[in-house]
């Protein structure tokens, strides 16, 4: 029986090409933390997440003194015991935000530790409906300078172009004349057939607001409107699911199976995008996924594809994965040294034990926000 012998954690920060907006935040930079459980067989598992534009180090922290002791002499594969444990010493400092990120983070590795010990792709592992690929959607139609209507519609046809059959755009931050007419182009040049998702992360305060905008954009049959609210105005998307005929999603920033079911309970959203990265990990994003199942409500999880889709692939009542054909955004692509690869609008899974990458040694050098030290190690 292999225990856990160290845990190695680094935060990295990756400045975007672009300074690139959304509807209620504009990025220059984002943080990364990562880790590597190693265990005594010398098998190593990886986990990361995205920890803000600034302060990594706070996930490093509560890794580092709150979680990673927790896990060192233990079993690998008490997955479900050593979540128990680690959520249990955080409860004063976490439940939510960074320190169940690190959570997170850590019990996404112990899954691809446990996976490349079985010498099997994670989806394969978990017990897979899908064996090869996995549907996804094309995420884009960010805020830039100078970015015309015209070059938005522009941006989303060459992904449906590349074979993808749904494609994502950011609205929220303009007019409501505006965002109609950034719409409009996007539809018009993607045509009827493809879906087209609307992301407004949290940019509306009140239902009013938001139907005013919503109205704009139902003649052009959005997907899905994406995160209209604050996370923890659940009654709001309540509301606003009931006023319009556009389906809801969010989840994407929720945290612990007890608030998604709140979300659910109230009918807050009909598309969950929990994040495995974000919510507990891939333990805590199984059991949100099976009590979503009862209620009938679907999974598209939030960016990280490298994580998703092979949990897409393993969840019945999952759908699409998020993707970036490019690493403009989600520059995490910058530290891993094997991608994904895309196929008529589906992603291609790994057939490698675990998640099927590591680490970037040279691009952790680069990126790592204490150079002189790339890991700290937990033992």
């Amino acid at each position: 029986m292999a225990r856990i012998q160290s845990v190695s954690v680094c935060v990295a920060r990756i400045p975007l090409d672009h300074v690139t907006s959304f509807a209620t935040r504009t990025v220059s930079a984002r943080d990364y933390c990562l880790v590597k459980v190693r265990s005594s067989d010398g098998v190593e598992g990886v986990g990361f997440c995205y920890v803000g534009s600034a302060g990594g180090n706070i996930a490093k922290i509560a890794v580092e003194e709150l979680l990673a002791p927790k896990l060192i002499g233990e079993d690998s594969l008490r997955v479900e015991g050593l979540w128990q444990e680690m959520y249990q010493e955080s409860l004063l400092q976490g439940r939510s935000g960074s320190v169940m990120r690190g959570i997170s983070i850590l019990d996404t590795a112990l899954w691809d530790l446990n996976a490349r010990s079985a010498g099997l792709p994670l989806h394969l592992y978990m017990g897979a409906c899908l064996a090869e690929a996995v549907p996804a959607y094309a995420s884009g139609g960010y805020y830039l300078p100078g970015k015309t209507p015209k070059m938005l519609g522009q941006e989303l046809a060459a992904y449906v172009k590349a074979g993808f059959k749904a494609v994502k755009m950011k609205v929220g931050r303009l007019s409501p004349k505006e965002e109609e007419a950034r719409i409009r182009a996007a539809r018009e040049a993607i045509g009827p057939e493809v879906h087209l998702m609307l992301d407004a992360n949290n940019a509306w305060s009140d239902v009013p607001t938001a139907l005013t905008y919503m109205k704009r954009y139902e003649p052009y049959d959005p997907y899905w409107m994406e995160e209209p609210f604050g996370p923890d105005d659940i009654d709001s998307h309540a509301k606003l699911a009931q006023l319009t005929p556009v389906v809801i999603a969010t989840g994407e920033i929720a945290c612990g199976r007890w608030y998604h079911k709140e979300l659910l309970d109230k009918r807050g959203a009909e598309i969950l995008q929990t994040d495995a990265c974000v919510c507990g990990g891939i333990t805590e994003w199984k059991r949100i996924a099976a009590m979503a199942a009862g209620y009938g409500v679907t999974l598209c999880p939030h960016w990280f594809h490298d994580v998703h889709a092979p949990l897409v692939a393993a969840t019945p009542n999952a759908r699409y994965v998020e993707f970036f054909i490019d690493d403009q955004v989600l520059n995490f692509r910058r530290l891993i040294d094997r991608q994904l690869q895309y196929r008529n609008g589906t992603l291609v899974l790994h057939k490698t034990p675990g998640l099927g990458f590591n680490f970037d040694d040279k691009a952790l050098k680069k990126y790592a926000l204490d150079r002189s030290r790339t890991w700290t190690v937990v033992r």
